[in-house]
C-alpha cells in the first residue's frame, strides 16, 4: 500500500484526537470557572478596592503574572487605576512604585511562590492591604493577605495535570468578575468608557453618529416634500445637496421624517413602471416610517442596525423626529467599522 493511501487515514485519526482533546480542555476550563464560589471575601475585596485612594497594583509570577497583566488592563479600562509590578523586580527597587494608599492583588495558584510571598511579607509589614488570589486559602500567601480569594482545587486541562491551564482561566475569570463589579459600583458608564478607549475600532464605535454624518447633514441633506413627484424630488435633491447621498429623505409639512427613497428603490420603480412611474408622488413609492437613529446615538448603534436590518442608509433625527443627518453604509466602511 502506498504512502498516499495511508495519509488520509492518519490525518483523520489525528483530527479526531485533536477534537477529543480540545473538547476536554474546554470542559475542564469551563468546570474550573463554574466551581468558583462568590463569598464574603469577594465582597470584601470589592470594598477594599473601592475604598483605596491609590492604585490597584497587580503582581504574580509566570503564568499567574501574565493573567495578572490582563486583569490589570481590564481594571484600568473600566475605571480603576491599575498597573503591574513584577515580584522579583519589586525586591530589587520597584517597591518604590507602591504606596500605602494602594491595594495589591497578588496571584499565585499554589499560594507558596517564593518571590510573591516575599513581596507580600514586606508589604504587610508596611501596612499595604493585599488581596490574594490563590487555589486554597490555607496557603502561605492566603495567611498573609488582608483578603483571600480562592478558586478551589482545579484539575488542569493539561493531560499531565501540570501546565497552568484551567487554573489560569479560572483566575482570569475571577479577575474579570472583580473588575466589573468594581466598575459597576463606580457607575462607570459609556461616556467614561469612551474617554479611555479613544482609539481603534472600539473607540470609533463609541463615537456619536454626528461625527460620521458631517458630510450628510445641514446643506448636504436635502429634505424633500413627500408630495413631490419622483422626478421632481430627484431634481430638487440635485439642486439642494452639495454631496450626493444614496437616498432621499422625505418629510411632511412640519418637517418630520415620513419616508426614505433609495437609489435601489428608484431602479426597481423604473424597471417595473417605466418612465411614466417618475410622475407618481414619491410618497406612494417611498419606504414609509423608515428605521432611524436619534441624534445622541453612537456609531455602534448604526453598525448594529446595518448588520441586523441589511439596510444601507439610516436617517438621524432630533427629539421631534425631524431629520438632522444621514448615515450611509459607506461612512461606516470608511471608518472600518464594517467590511465591504
Amino acid at each position: 500500500m502506498s504512502h498516499a493511501t495511508l495519509e488520509p487515514d492518519r490525518t483523520s485519526t489525528q483530527h479526531r484526537q485533536d477534537y477529543l482533546l480540545a473538547r476536554h480542555v474546554l470542559r475542564a476550563e469551563a468546570e474550573a470557572i463554574g466551581s468558583i464560589v462568590i463569598d464574603r471575601a469577594f465582597h470584601q475585596a470589592v470594598d477594599l478596592i473601592l475604598g483605596a485612594s491609590g492604585s490597584l497594583v497587580v503582581t504574580g509570577l509566570g503564568k499567574s503574572g501574565l493573567i495578572g497583566q490582563k486583569i490589570s488592563a481590564t481594571l484600568a479600562s473600566t475605571g480603576t487605576m491599575s498597573h503591574v509590578v513584577h515580584p522579583t523586580e519589586a525586591l530589587h527597587g520597584d517597591l518604590g512604585r507602591l504606596r500605602r494608599q494602594d491595594v495589591v492583588l497578588a496571584l499565585s495558584y499554589s499560594g507558596n511562590t517564593d518571590e510573591v510571598v516575599a513581596l507580600v511579607t514586606i508589604l504587610r509589614q508596611d501596612e499595604v492591604p493585599v488581596i490574594a488570589m490563590v487555589g486554597r486559602p490555607d496557603c502561605h500567601l492566603g495567611r498573609l493577605a488582608t483578603v483571600t480569594l480562592a478558586i478551589g482545587d482545579v484539575t488542569e486541562a493539561c493531560p499531565m495535570n501540570l501546565a497552568p491551564t484551567a487554573s489560569a482561566t479560572a483566575m482570569l475569570a475571577l479577575g474579570d468578575a472583580l473588575a466589573l463589579c468594581v466598575s459597576r459600583r463606580r457607575q462607570f458608564g459609556l461616556k467614561d468608557f469612551r474617554k479611555v478607549h479613544p482609539g481603534g475600532a472600539l473607540g470609533r464605535q463609541l463615537m456619536p453618529v454626528a461625527d460620521a454624518m458631517r458630510f450628510r447633514a445641514g446643506d448636504n441633506l436635502p429634505l424633500l416634500d413627500q408630495d413631490l413627484p419622483v422626478q421632481q424630488a430627484f431634481a430638487r435633491a440635485e439642486q439642494q445637496g452639495k454631496r450626493r447621498a444614496g437616498a432621499l429623505i422625505l418629510v411632511d409639512e412640519a418637517g418630520r421624517l415620513t419616508g426614505l427613497f433609495t437609489d435601489a428603490d428608484f431602479r426597481r420603480l423604473v424597471l417595473c413602471g417605466g418612465a411614466a412611474a417618475l410622475d407618481r408622488p414619491i410618497r406612494s413609492v417611498m419606504t414609509v416610517d423608515p428605521h432611524r437613529l436619534q441624534q445622541d446615538a453612537l456609531l455602534r448603534d448604526a453598525v448594529q442596525m446595518v448588520r441586523e436590518l441589511r439596510i444601507d442608509e439610516i436617517p438621524v433625527v432630533d427629539d421631534q423626529d425631524r431629520p438632522v443627518g444621514l448615515i450611509d453604509v459607506q461612512d461606516l466602511m470608511a471608518l472600518k467599522l464594517i467590511e465591504g
